[in-house]
């Protein structure tokens, strides 16, 4: 699952009001159209902060017409920007590889992204850094910029009591450099994810409980190897298995947050 922002310049005469002729009133007077509002001129302070963004955003000369672009596989504006052309960036500030929850490398999410004309893409896989090297390897060949994040799991609880509280994933983005404390974080992470395991096997036996028995070898065959496993991929076995018929009615029936088989 993944969300977007995406920094578009508004045209704003397309969004003129037009006054057409009315056949109930006949054709004979014409009415003048109204004018639109001007389009509000950029600041010079405005400008600089874009042409700051424009230049980080094209690190390098734009690459050769993808294939993808040439052929017309991609929408115009998406084939312009692969191609390194018009003067949007595009960014794509969540996503996930197969270092988490994600079905990609996190090469071939680079150039998944690079193909549909993101020029800024943030990693931000579920409590791991691992993927961003490789991602930073890949979005270097693409002429791309890349975000070291990461999507923390974390319990909002106002009281502080261990153990209770509102899930909450608080979604973190680093400089060029990464963290500043990267071991302190990596040790935080690596608690987390060793919670995943836990979290995974205590589902299993839920579900076990409830006559749907999921084997943990085949929930981490779809994880990967090294990969704490979450719900998506229990989801996906039980869609494996036979239980459900997608991954939709995996978490409405067993796995969402008001489930029978959820854990915390």
């Amino acid at each position: 699952f993944s969300s977007s922002l995406t920094f578009l310049p508004l045209d704003r005469s397309r969004l003129c009001h037009r006054n057409l002729p009315n056949p109930a009133m006949g054709t004979k007077k014409k009415t003048k159209p109204s004018r639109g509002r001007k389009k509000p001129r950029t600041s010079a302070d405005q400008a600089l902060a874009l042409d700051y963004v424009r230049a980080w955003a094209h690190p390098t000369p734009p690459p050769e017409p993808s294939a993808d672009a040439v052929d017309g596989f991609l929408p115009p504006h998406a084939a312009r920007m692969a191609c390194g052309g018009g003067a949007n960036v595009l960014f794509e500030l969540h996503s996930h590889s197969n270092h988490s929850d994600g079905f990609l490398s996190p090469s071939a999410l680079v150039e998944r992204a690079h193909r549909n004309g993101v020029k800024v893409l943030a990693l931000t896989d579920h409590d791991t850094m691992a993927g961003i090297p490789e991602a930073m390897s890949a979005a270097h060949k693409c002429g791309i910029r890349i975000i070291p994040g990461v999507e923390i799991s974390a319990l909002h609880s106002p009281r502080e009591i261990p153990g209770a509280g509102e899930p909450v994933h608080i979604l973190a983005y680093y400089g060029m450099c990464g963290p500043s404390r990267f071991d302190e974080l990596d040790n935080m992470l690596l608690n987390i994810r060793e919670g995943r395991y836990l979290r995974a096997k205590n589902m299993l036996a839920k579900l076990n409980s409830l006559k749907v028995p999921i084997k943990w070898e085949h929930v981490t065959k779809i994880a990967g190897e090294g990969v704490a496993p979450g719900r998506l991929h229990i989801a996906r076995a039980l869609v494996e298995a036979g239980y459900v018929d997608n991954v939709r009615q995996a978490f409405n029936k067993y796995l969402g947050n008001d489930g029978p088989a959820y854990a915390t």
